[in-house]
């Protein structure tokens, strides 16, 4: 057995250990409200055959308690801080071993023994039944739109449009600013997922910017920048399916919907690639690397580091940009409309008809988004297929591919969801409910320290699901639901400092994909990309302390997401006349005029 292996398993039973020696320790349960009367009482949790109780709550409907005031805990640990040692259990995991699978498993593992009160069997009844069950049951229907999309991934990357929009832009894009703008332009367009968005930019691109001599791992950098940062501010993308399965029922897509704008590192992301291309503009080890290119020719490209890169040729050759932009126009309008079917949209009875707001506020994206994909598959495999782009037997081996892409989100899906299951029957969300009763205004300052928070835990993991998978629920607990602005600024916060972490790290699968797309050394991407992605957390972090304090005079997100986007490009004003007295830094538009410093080359 091999010694990290070794250090990884001792490390899970010293964690096991812990939450044995805690529950000792910490063993009564705490003042809780009845979620259903409102009326406080102190739970008390007696031995087998003694009556649970709680002072009369003053109400004889009360389905808590039954009109008795008799509340039952099924828990000794009910609303006490070891309802949050699990989760605490997996991020400390994920951070030391930086394995996401087995940190949430033995997190979900040590809220069943808690709950359970280390009776064996009914602890694994609650891992496999309340846990793993009840969240394959309960996002069934996301890992249904997971599969579709993969299949549509497939089939839009066997038809060959996205390479008819690389023909295109070696044709009409004349400069490095309209290289760099037009590889932003498809990641933006390749928005529902991810690694379909890395792989195929990076595909379609190199030869684009390798003309204008733009280094690879700037061209990595802007593959990165919008793939991940893109699919989170997108509502029908397989980010924003993996969200709302997260979010109480009834709130997932509004939700999602409503902290887009505050999500800050995403879109400033988005205005650090726009400005800096326009500008010109390069810093840190990034500048040298592209002065390098200038100079030298030398791109700094790297050989095709995955599979697909052998698949990338084996495409249709008359395919069209239509091809690309009408397939996934399809998909989103099916979606969309799908989510208004299901919301009663068009429906007399529902109470929404023809309100749209009220339609998307009703729907269930578990049913309406894989309801849309599914219209949207048929709709593109049929179009594609007129078009004699793929075969029929290509249409079929997609949906198999699909799933396999799908795995590794469905596995971290799953698990967050059943650690987010268990921890509830501790009563997490009472005790952090209870906890942050008497906050005040310093719950301004919580979307900030969230925020960093989800950075450190995303970094240290390498995934961004994984990361809100855990920590939306407590976010959600904090805040008492996410009815209020500053719930849904923490909660963007939650997904924007994920974004970012999975950003820098080193052994994000999207870093790595992004790397692979553009075929360049995966450490120089890191290294050259770092000094970016924390400029604009910097940022993200002043903008979500001044959103929080705009929320004391109720001033929303039209007043401080411009300011947040103000900052942003203000900033990189800063950094480059700063830069530019030093002499480390280039003037604005053009790159071939500035001195080659022998140092910074030599670095690369």
């Amino acid at each position: 057995m091999k010694k990290k292996t070794i250090i990884h398993l001792s490390i899970i039973v010293v964690a096991l250990i812990a939450v044995v020696i805690l529950s000792f320790v910490l063993r009564t349960a705490n003042t809780v409200d009845c979620a259903t009367c409102e009326g406080s009482g102190v739970v008390e949790y007696l031995c087998d055959g003694c009556e649970t109780k709680c002072s009369l709550c003053g109400t004889t409907a009360c389905a808590d308690c039954e009109g008795d005031g008799q509340v039952a805990a099924d828990t000794p640990y009910y609303a006490t801080f070891m309802a949050l040692v699990p989760p605490i259990i997996a991020i400390g995991l994920a951070l030391i071993t930086k394995e996401v699978y087995s940190s949430l498993f033995v997190g979900v593992l040590a809220a069943g023994l808690l709950y359970a009160d280390f009776n064996i069997v009914k602890t694994f009844d609650t891992v496999v039944g309340n846990g793993i069950i009840d969240a394959v049951s309960g996002t069934a229907g996301i890992f249904a739109f997971l599969v579709i999309l993969g299949a549509i991934v497939v089939l839009l990357n066997k038809a060959g449009g996205s390479q008819a929009f690389g023909k295109w832009a070696q044709t009409h894009v004349k400069t490095r600013m309209g290289a760099m703008l037009a590889t932003f332009a498809l990641g933006v367009l390749i928005f529902v997922d991810d690694y379909f968005n890395c792989l195929t930019v990076g595909s379609v691109m190199r030869p684009v910017t390798d003309t204008h001599k733009i280094s690879r791992v700037k061209l990595a950098y802007i593959i990165d920048a919008t793939a991940a940062p893109i699919c989170m501010i997108a509502p029908v993308s397989s980010w924003a399916a993996a969200v709302s399965e997260h979010v109480a029922e009834g709130q997932g897509i509004v939700a999602f919907v409503r902290a887009i704008p505050y999500n800050f590192y995403s879109i400033l992301t988005i205005a650090f690639v726009i400005t800096i291309a326009i500008l010109g503009f390069d810093y840190g080890k990034m500048r040298g690397a592209e002065i390098k290119a200038q100079k030298t020719g030398d791109l700094g490209a790297a050989e095709a580091v995955n599979d697909n890169a052998a698949e990338e040729v084996q495409v249709a050759s008359h395919a069209r940009v239509l091809d690309l932009i009408l397939p996934i126009a399809v998909l989103i309008v099916s979606c969309i409309v799908s989510m208004l079917y299901v919301g009663g949209f068009f429906t007399a009875d529902s109470g929404c008809q023809w309100n749209l707001i009220d339609a998307f506020g009703n729907t269930d994206a578990t049913v309406a988004l894989p309801f849309g994909s599914l219209i949207a598959f048929l709709i593109i495999a049929v179009y594609l297929i007129a078009r004699r782009l793929i075969t029929f037997k290509a249409t079929m081996e997609a949906i198999p591919k699909g799933f396999i892409a799908m795995v590794p989100a469905i596995l971290i899906l799953t698990l967050a969801t059943a650690l987010k299951n268990t921890t509830g029957l501790l009563g997490s969300d009472a005790f952090i409910e209870a906890l942050l009763a008497n906050a005040g205004n310093l719950m301004f300052f919580l979307p900030a320290i969230i925020f960093v928070i989800a950075c450190f835990l995303a970094f240290a993991t390498g995934t961004s699901w994984g990361t809100f998978g855990i920590l939306i629920p407590i976010v959600s607990a904090a805040f008492g639901g996410l009815d209020t602005e500053i719930a849904i600024i923490g909660m963007s916060a939650c997904l924007a400092g994920a974004v970012c972490g999975d950003h820098c790290s080193p052994i994000s699968d999207t870093t790595i994909m992004a790397s692979a797309g553009a075929q360049c050394n995966h450490v120089e991407h890191v290294s050259t990309q770092l000094p970016y992605a924390i400029t604009v957390a910097i940022v993200s972090f002043v903008s979500y302390i001044i959103a929080g304090a705009l929320q004391l005079a109720n001033i929303k997100w039209w007043v401080s997401l411009p300011i947040a986007i103000a900052l942003m490009v203000g900033t990189i004003f800063v950094i480059r006349i700063v830069m530019t007295k030093k002499g480390n830094g280039n003037d604005g538009g053009n790159l071939e005029d500035t001195p080659a410093p022998e140092n910074e080359i030599a670095a690369e």
